[in-house]
């Protein structure tokens, strides 16, 4: 058994309904994933299931999921050793300690486009810093500034499928994965 890493991108199902993560969990139990658990209620899921392709587990989710809630969802799976290895590449370590709702990573189902990056790049404020690491992307966000023009540029369109999460979300299942 392997244990994997599940991120959904969204988890309004419409009209005002919220995922519920003990339904998420309902669903990994009947997929015959092994010891579902999420972290917080914002769509992060960990289970355990046989060694298989990443690509397979993405659509075995999202099929179960369409079925299940009635909407498509597009799901990234890391596999543990896959996660572990994104949170130790972390180019914003000293920011992540100070603030760790400021660093972000949108992880990626397809190494993201350099040109994109490019783009993303100018988009930011000059305290707003942007990486891309083994084909994700990795963000430090202004303090100073409520909303960044980074959060509408980071979208499917420009970027690929993928799915933000800040430093804290990442580190916390990186210590589920990690025992």
């Amino acid at each position: 058994m392997q244990t994997y890493v599940a991120l959904l991108y969204s988890i309004g199902l419409g009209d005002g309904r919220r995922l519920v993560m003990s339904d998420l969990k309902a669903m990994a139990y009947e997929l015959g994933f092994k010891n579902p658990r999420t972290l917080v209620a914002t769509g992060n899921l960990v289970f355990e299931a046989r060694a298989a392709r990443i690509s397979s587990l993405e659509q075995r989710l999202e099929t179960a999921f369409e079925k299940t809630f009635g909407r498509h969802v597009d799901i990234i799976v890391r596999d543990a050793g896959g996660w572990l290895k994104l949170a130790a590449a972390n180019p914003f370590s000293a920011e992540s300690a100070e603030a760790g709702d400021q660093v972000a990573v949108r992880v990626m189902r397809e190494r993201a486009p350099a040109v994109a990056v490019a783009a993303l790049q100018a988009r930011a404020a000059e305290d707003e810093k942007i990486l891309w690491v083994d084909g994700d992307i990795w963000v430090f966000f202004s303090r100073e500034r409520p909303t960044s023009r980074l959060l509408a540029a980071m979208n499917h369109k420009r970027l690929g499928i993928g799915t933000s999460r800040n430093w804290n979300t990442v580190r916390k299942l990186a210590e589920m994965v990690g025992k």
